[in-house]
């Protein structure tokens, strides 16, 4: 299974597109839509060169996905996992109780699990709340609103 346009759609709303390097809300160095490996401050790139690193980061979040999860899931959830583990990485999602409960079976709880996500260096964040309700949105089968 794949990322569809929708789950690429939602990453891009919320991550923001950012042609030249800055400090995330955890601290972290971060350029394009959302990616960090290698990122120097001060870097600067192309929105073509955006959306190939956009891409690239999503293929590990989609193999992650893929391997911790063990029932089956609709596109929209697949595409919720992946924004979520690409947001918070994939040892979070890994370790997390939406996981256990997925994996149990427990697709409303696991559902529900998405709200427990909104802090970043113990704040909570707005926008980590509007997020985790577009991912439950998607999960759940609606359509992710912002």
């Amino acid at each position: 299974m794949h990322i569809s346009e929708t789950g690429l759609a939602l990453i891009r709303q919320f991550e923001g597109l950012r042609l030249r390097a800055y400090r995330c809300p955890a601290g972290i160095a971060t350029i394009g839509y959302g990616s960090t490996a290698g990122v120097q401050m001060g870097q600067t790139i192309t929105a073509e060169r955006a959306e190939e690193l956009l891409r690239e980061d999503v293929r590990q979040f989609e193999a992650a996905v893929s391997r911790l999860v063990k029932v089956p899931l609709t596109q929209g959830q697949y595409d919720a996992l992946v924004s979520f583990a690409f947001n918070l990485g994939a040892k979070a999602l890994g370790d997390s109780t939406l996981l256990r409960l997925l994996n149990a079976g427990d697709y409303a709880g696991a559902g529900g699990q998405f709200g427990r996500w909104v802090y970043a260096s113990g704040k909570k964040l707005s926008g980590l709340v509007k997020r985790r309700a577009a991912e439950r949105a998607l999960f759940e089968g609606d359509t992710p609103c912002a």
